[in-house]
């Protein structure tokens, strides 16, 4: 996100990421080895760039794994707790809207978690897939895992009623009420989450959106920014009903909740 989108947009988990962990757990380390898997299976070379890396966990499998890893995000507090916690790749302040690390020094960027929705229009898009096609070596892959905006073509079971998550953190019950909304006009995802705690503190309400890409449109960018589409599909992935594990192939359709991609950068 730019500076003055990343402003508008913090969120109570971008600024305390133990409660990013706390609420969302991945103790298999599910979304990094998933990522890892793509890029086995595709020959990917060993310079990664985790972009919005968030907590650094996904990043950290992927060094685990043996990659070269230079983990991006716009957070400082995200960045300050992956140093300290999931240590081994180098983690460096960037804007996914436009980052230039120099010319062919990465031969896989990765962007999990529907970290590339947070750009919210063509413009944003077109940035980050410029700064991704500098940065990549020729036949360098783009690997990314998102919601999919197809799903929301006819279907409202996510907009229809609030989602209630209940967890226990440092001893008191932590309660999130999200509610999302379509914004047809803009074509973003809309969400509205409302937090509060068993320790009397006030209840506080985020305001956050993805942009929502279909598959044919996320295609033609990625066609137009000279990448060859090598899987596009609703899953198995990290975050799929029943979810990915290894061995099972990518899907054939684009239909569920999530969009999995990865996509090549044509030699010249």
């Amino acid at each position: 996100m730019t500076s003055q989108a990343n402003e508008r947009s913090r969120t109570l988990l971008t600024d305390r990421p133990e409660l990013y962990e706390a609420r969302f757990p991945d103790p298999g380390r599910l979304a990094g080895r998933w990522a890892e898997d793509c890029l086995r299976r595709h020959g990917a070379g060993p310079r990664v760039l985790d972009m919005g890396c968030g907590t650094g966990r996904d990043a950290a499998h992927l060094h685990e794994a043996g990659r070269r890893v230079t983990a991006a995000d716009l957070s400082e507090p995200m960045l300050a707790y992956a140093r300290d916690h999931h240590p081994g790749p180098e983690y460096i302040r960037a804007d996914l809207h436009g980052y230039d690390f120099g010319p062919d020094v990465f031969d896989a960027v990765v962007c999990l978690d529907s970290a590339l929705l947070y750009c919210h229009t063509n413009e944003q898009l077109d940035r980050f897939l410029s700064s991704c096609r500098r940065a990549l070596s020729p036949g360098g892959l783009l690997v990314a895992e998102m919601r999919n905006g197809a799903y929301f073509l006819g279907r409202t079971d996510l907009l229809d009623s609030p989602a209630d998550a209940e967890f226990v953190w440092r001893g008191a019950v932590h309660r999130s009420v999200t509610t999302l909304a379509v914004d047809r006009t803009a074509q973003l995802l809309r969400r509205v989450r409302v937090w509060s705690a068993g320790d009397g503190a006030e209840p506080v309400e985020e305001r956050s959106a993805w942009r929502l890409l279909f598959p044919q449109e996320l295609r033609h960018f990625l066609t137009a920014h000279g990448f060859e589409v090598l899987e596009l599909h609703d899953g198995p992935g990290p975050r799929t009903e029943p979810p990915w594990r290894e061995g099972l192939p990518p899907g054939r359709t684009a239909d569920a909740d999530r969009l999995h991609v990865v996509a090549r950068l044509a030699r010249p």
